[in-house]
């Protein structure tokens, strides 16, 4: 207050506007998020193990087979079991990009196609991923509590990946 005068606050006159601003800002935002859901999503929706898989390739114990089919497949292979979520967008975009990246680092399905130096080193970090516990990633673990390895899971695969890289590596 100045002089007994009291201006009308600067709050006062910007706050219908700013009201007004928000709410369509709110609903251009929604309009955009259910636009969204009309646009299509590639899947991964290959199979898993064909002629170019590691399984056609190399010996895959049954055991090994059934950890990597629960823990690293929807990544790491042609073939992804997607969530109900993966349809809600931008979710799904982000869900594709995950797996993109996964089956750019090492392809289950693909790993005959391999070079033998690729392979090896591809089998090698597989078994330190696994036996550090940085894979399957924390936040695939958080909604996929199946994927979780045992301790007996983490020997048997590493020790598979171990061995058969140093058996590829002899040939």
């Amino acid at each position: 207050m100045i002089f007994g005068f009291r201006p009308p606050g600067l709050a006062a006159w910007l706050f219908p506007r700013m009201k007004r601003t928000v709410q369509l800002i709110g609903v251009g935002l929604l309009v955009a998020l259910i636009a969204l859901q009309f646009v299509p999503v590639p899947r991964n929706a290959g199979p898993a193990e064909g002629p170019q898989s590691i399984a056609a390739r190399e010996e895959v114990p049954a055991g090994v087979r059934q950890i990597l089919a629960r823990a690293c497949y929807d990544c790491h292979s042609n073939q992804t079991n997607y969530p109900w979520y993966a349809a809600v967008q931008p979710v799904g975009w982000w869900l594709n990009d995950h797996v993109a990246e996964g089956k750019g680092e090492l392809n289950f399905s693909e790993f005959a196609t391999y070079s033998t130096k690729r392979a090896v080193r591809k089998l090698r970090s597989t078994a330190d991923e696994v036996r550090d516990r940085h894979m399957p990633l924390k936040s695939y673990l958080l909604m996929h509590g199946e994927a979780k390895l045992t301790d007996a899971d983490v020997t048997r695969l590493a020790t598979w990946a171990e061995d058969l890289a140093d058996e590829i590596e002899s040939r």
